[in-house]
């Protein structure tokens, strides 16, 4: 059974609640990333998506030099999370259940340790199509 964490993106990319949009923003487009985990002490305490980023600053605050917007201002404080040992299929269910983009992976006390997104879903997808094309092909030739 293949497990949450053998998938899992270890090296994150996060943020600070206490820090502002401008370095969100900055962070997922350098990163060409969609998703930014809030941490505070290495414990994962909210969820900025791209999406929750447009949508802040194109209502909250058109002129973000006037007024900036914290992490902790637009942060999704209420997170659903799985565990490293969580069997995939139950996390890819509970993402297509919700139409989530990804879901954190969290350890004892909330410590961050990963993200399972959708795009490492694809990158598992593509190597599941590639070992069926290759058995498909062995398989004309006996």
């Amino acid at each position: 059974m293949k497990t949450v964490g053998e998938l899992m993106t270890r090296e994150l990319v996060t943020l600070k609640e206490t820090q502002n949009l401008a370095i969100a923003d900055e962070l997922l487009r350098l990163n060409r990333i969609r998703h930014l985990p809030v941490v505070r002490g290495g414990k994962l305490v909210g969820l900025i998506t791209h999406r929750d980023l447009l949508k802040a600053t194109g209502l909250k605050c058109p002129d973000p030099a006037r007024q900036p917007l914290w992490a902790a201002d637009i942060m999704n404080r209420e997170v659903r999370t799985v565990r490293p040992d969580t069997p995939l299929r139950e996390a890819v269910a509970v993402m297509l259940d919700n139409k989530f983009g990804c879901l954190p992976v969290v350890g004892e006390e909330d410590a961050l340790l990963g993200i399972v997104t959708e795009a490492d879903l694809v990158r598992y997808a593509q190597q599941l199509i590639a070992d069926l094309d290759r058995l498909s092909e062995a398989a004309e030739y006996e």
